[in-house]
């Protein structure tokens, strides 16, 4: 097979660990031409925001970006499921020379009045950049008309990356925060950020949290409520899962309210305890919190091991090439694989910064390919050269995968089983251990050969 080539203006953004000086080039826009996995700002606002189950999400764009919504990406809710519901303006040629204000407010008026949310969001795509709708002005005045909060969110998708949607979408949430009553909310409580419930998770979280004796106020913004969101500036601790989309918002709520926040990862069986025993350290004033904390972990540790015991023994030795949004997932990850067995030999994230790339370097061994904002063809290379047998990554890597004929992993926004907490990690060493096992592999003549 000949070599696949690599672009040379991507040479900074690729690193192999122990030979040569590490210097990532991260955070820039993806190289025009390259077909970067990395999504665009509108996508990254609305992994944030669409979650929020009882409000009304609206695109305000031609009708392909509509196609961006739950099917794709769905977040689970345990009541009200307008989030579900793909609302479009469907702009048109006459509207891009026009102006579309008018069809949005109609489409407001509309909506509002046939489907009562709590709340409205607004996003903006690229066209509507270019064509200069004031997409504020209309949410204020539909606003004011209809008595709920309409918020525009500022996601042309090509202003930026899908880190600079994170920042829109938390900007458009900030404006609900500070907005409800407080006097019912406990002073041990917490908000939980950046947990998106896509197959249940943040009501595992939920529950971990509550055992311990402590409140959660609201979850930002998996199974989310507006209500909920609007008075979560009373809680006395934010915690922040994901390395990017939600920080921003903590951020905001540290200036404004003086609520601190930690990050956490409830990913694998290291990081899920750290996320409890973090927050049980928190309130060190409650002693009782701690003990409760430490009672769950091991009840919930001593109930999965025997089985991931069994799974290591076939896994064993195993590579496999990770390739997520967060870089902070990938930390997760590399450390859930070696209680498997199983070797990290690429390692990539579409949204990491220069510590985030740091921490990689340190984690990973000699020989490790690490890479920012990949393309297809960069990750079919080092698939090939490092003779993966698995990879983990999103929708758009499983084709990868496949073409390579090696197991795949789905650990992004569209599976529909939790892989967070104990028992994620558990269903996680399932899932690896069926596709790497897979008996279909021997009709793969590469594997077939052993080559």
């Amino acid at each position: 097979m000949a070599p696949i080539p690599i672009l040379e203006e991507r040479q900074t953004q690729i690193h192999r660990k122990g030979q040569e000086p590490f210097e990532m080039t991260c955070g820039k826009h993806s190289l025009a031409g390259s077909v970067s996995q990395r999504a665009c700002v509108f996508c990254g606002s609305r992994v944030v925001l669409y979650p929020i189950a009882d409000a009304l999400h609206v695109i305000h764009g031609p009708i392909g970006c509509a196609a961006y919504t739950w099917d794709i990406r769905g977040a689970l809710s345990s009541g009200p499921e307008l989030h579900r519901m793909s609302f479009s303006t469907d702009l048109r040629e006459k509207d891009v020379i026009f102006g579309g204000e008018k069809k949005l407010a109609a489409a407001l008026d509309e909506l509002i009045d046939l489907y009562q949310p709590k709340a409205a969001f607004v996003y903006s795509t690229c066209i509507v950049g270019i064509i200069g709708d004031d997409v504020a002005a209309v949410c204020r005045k539909a606003e004011k008309e209809k008595g709920i909060p309409v918020l525009p969110v500022h996601s042309e998708g090509f202003k930026g990356t899908k880190k600079d949607g994170y920042k829109a979408a938390c900007d458009a949430l900030f404006k609900l925060v500070g907005t409800g009553a407080t006097e019912e909310v406990a002073p041990v409580s917490i908000n939980i950020l950046g947990e998106f419930n896509i197959g249940g998770e943040a009501w595992l979280i939920k529950t971990y949290y509550e055992e311990m004796g402590i409140p959660v106020v609201s979850i930002m913004t998996g199974d989310g409520r507006v209500d909920q969101i609007r008075r979560s500036h009373g809680a006395a601790l934010n915690v922040v899962q994901c390395s990017g989309a939600l920080t921003f918002l903590a951020d905001m709520m540290q200036s404004t309210y003086g609520i601190p926040y930690i990050r956490a990862s409830y990913f694998g069986i290291d990081d899920m305890a750290k996320a409890l025993y973090d927050v049980a350290a928190h309130f060190n004033a409650h002693p009782d919190i701690m003990t409760r904390t430490r009672t769950i972990v091991r009840r919930e540790v001593e109930a999965i091991m025997p089985e991931i015991n069994r799974l290591r023994q076939d896994l064993e030795g195993k590579r496999a090439a990770i390739y997520v949004g967060g870089a902070f997932k990938a930390f997760s990850l590399i450390k859930a694989l070696r209680y498997l067995g199983m070797t990290v030999v690429l390692v990539g994230s579409q949204t990491g910064n220069d510590s985030d790339y740091a921490t990689l370097r340190d984690m990973c061994d000699d020989g490790t390919i690490i890479l920012d904002d990949a393309n297809p063809l960069e990750l079919s290379k080092y698939i090939i050269e490092k003779r993966a047998d698995l990879f983990i990554g999103g929708v758009k890597e499983r084709p990868i995968a496949f073409k390579m004929g090696i197991g795949f992993c789905d650990h992004n926004h569209e599976r529909k089983t939790p892989l967070a907490g104990f028992a994620g990690m558990l269903q996680f060493a399932r899932e690896v251990h069926a596709s790497v096992t897979s008996p279909v592999w021997q009709f793969v003549p590469t594997r077939a050969a052993g080559c």
